[in-house]
């Protein structure tokens, strides 16, 4: 039989226990960027693709951290260095 979860970082068991408190560390630290996603998988005990499937429902609950300013400047676009 394969095994499917190749990515996981061994914990001395064979094998890393998926709790609830390794998936939220694992979501927010790809929602901050502080882990990447092989990373995140394995600090959780989970495939990639798990990964991927529970940060996209974490990511239709949580809004962006961040704040888009209504007056940001305007960066002009390069002219015709050669008019014809």
């Amino acid at each position: 039989m394969p095994d499917y979860r190749t990515n996981q970082q061994d914990n001395g068991n064979g094998y890393v226990k998926t709790t609830p408190e390794n998936v939220a560390e694992s979501n927010d630290g790809l929602f901050h960027a502080t882990m990447n996603l092989p990373t995140a998988a394995a600090h959780c005990g989970m495939t990639e693709r798990e990964m991927k499937h529970i940060f996209r429902e974490y990511l239709k609950y949580h809004d962006p951290n961040f704040e888009v300013t209504e007056d940001t400047p305007q960066v002009s676009r390069r002219e015709e260095s050669c008019p014809e």
